[in-house]
C-alpha cells in the first residue's frame, strides 16, 4: 500500500467516525459518503476484468460488502425528533464497517508481506486472471458496503419519518 491508499482508507474510516458521533439525517450526510466512495472508485476502478472467474470473485466480494453494509445500517440507532430523524452508529455498526476495511487492508498487507505466492496459486487454481481482478473485487466490496449501509439507514429513516408520530400518554 502506498501513501494514497492509507489516506483513502483513513477518509473511509472518518465516515464511520462521523456516524459514531451521530447527527440528523440530511442531504450533507447523504452526499458526502457518496462523493467519497465515488472518488475512491474513480481512483481505483480502472478496469473490471470478467475473464475466467474474475466476475465470480467480484460478485462474491461485492455481495459480502453489501451484507456488511446492511448489517451496519440495521445496527445503527435511529430516533425521531421534531426536526427530523437522527442516526448514531454504535459499537456493532462500527465493528461491521471496520471488519470490512480490516479484511481489505489485511489482504493487501498479506500480499505485500509474503502471501503473494499463495494468492497467485489461489488465483491460478480458481482461474482469476489478474491482480486487477482482486483490485476491482475489493473496490466493489467497499462500494457495495457503503451504498448498502446508506440505503439501509435512509430506508429506515424514511420509514420512521413517514410513520405517524405516537402521541405521548399522560397518566
Amino acid at each position: 500500500m502506498n501513501t494514497t491508499d492509507y489516506i483513502v482508507n483513513g477518509i473511509l474510516v472518518l465516515i464511520v467516525l462521523r456516524q459514531v458521533r451521530g447527527g440528523r439525517l440530511d442531504l450533507s450526510n447523504l452526499v458526502l459518503p457518496v462523493v467519497l466512495v465515488g472518488a475512491t472508485a474513480a481512483y481505483y476502478l480502472r478496469d473490471v476484468p470478467t475473464a475466467g472467474n474474475d466476475l465470480v470473485l467480484e460478485l462474491v466480494l461485492a455481495g459480502a460488502g453489501a451484507v456488511l453494509g446492511v448489517l451496519c445500517g440495521i445496527t445503527t440507532r435511529l430516533w425521531r425528533r421534531n426536526d427530523g430523524v437522527y442516526a448514531k452508529a454504535g459499537v456493532a455498526a462500527a465493528a461491521f464497517w471496520v471488519f470490512g476495511m480490516a479484511f481489505r487492508m489485511g489482504f493487501v498487507f498479506a500480499a505485500d508481506h509474503g502471501a503473494g505466492d499463495a494468492i497467485a496459486d489461489f488465483s491460478r487454481a480458481h482461474e482469476i486472471t489478474s491482480s486487477q481482478a482482486w483490485v476491482a473485487a475489493f473496490v466493489l466490496m467497499a462500494l457495495s458496503e457503503a451504498v448498502a449501509r446508506l440505503v439501509a439507514i435512509r430506508y429506515r429513516g424514511y420509514r420512521m419519518s413517514s410513520s405517524p408520530a405516537i402521541p405521548s400518554v399522560s397518566v
